[in-house]
């Protein structure tokens, strides 16, 4: 690939997650996050492969769905609360986003792509997914956290926990010992 090219995404992909996780503003958090997403995946297909193209494929159509509930419920927030602020949430769309991010993250019990999709790419990129990748909703849900449901993150995590620890445990090859290690740490 092209240095210019190259150096141009890996800036891209390093604002998006800035803009991400600076902002105050619903839309601009959306924004980032569509930004990073969107960076990404040329990075995902980089290596042309049939399985590269699967990767990249079911990796956007996550983001996408994730991303449309943030923004469905950052609409529905603004239309009850009559503001856009991320600090202003409702139950409701607090635990639709939470639900979107959890998705976008690959945690319990909506991770199911991301060992596929840790499969179809090189170990750089799977490594980048597995952690640049996951700042920017993490990021997200540490500004909601006063609005969160206790009892449903925990929940949540001791799933992650025990689904990624166990499936893990009979895995052999690399790259989905760490999806299910990354699961197992969300």
């Amino acid at each position: 690939m092209n240095p210019l090219i190259w150096a141009t995404m890996t800036t891209t992909l390093l604002i998006s997650t800035i803009i991400t996780m600076s902002s105050n503003h619903w839309l601009l958090a959306w924004f980032g996050l569509e930004l990073n997403t969107l960076s990404i995946l040329p990075m995902i297909m980089k290596q042309h492969h049939p399985r590269a193209t699967e990767a990249t494929t079911k990796y956007f159509l996550i983001q996408v769905i994730a991303a449309t509930m943030i923004l469905l419920a950052s609409t529905t927030n603004a239309w009850q609360t009559g503001q856009w602020s991320i600090t202003h949430s409702t139950p409701t769309t607090t635990l639709i986003i939470t639900m979107a991010i959890m998705l976008k993250l690959g945690a319990a019990p909506t991770y199911m792509w991301y060992p596929h999709v840790l499969q179809g790419v090189t170990m750089n990129t799977a490594l980048l997914i597995s952690t640049w990748q996951k700042l920017a909703p993490l990021a997200l849900l540490y500004m909601i956290h006063n609005h969160l449901n206790h009892t449903t993150m925990l929940a949540l995590g001791l799933l992650s926990a025990t689904i990624g620890g166990l499936a893990g445990l009979n895995q052999t090859q690399t790259r989905t010992i760490m999806a299910f290690s990354s699961i197992a740490h969300m």
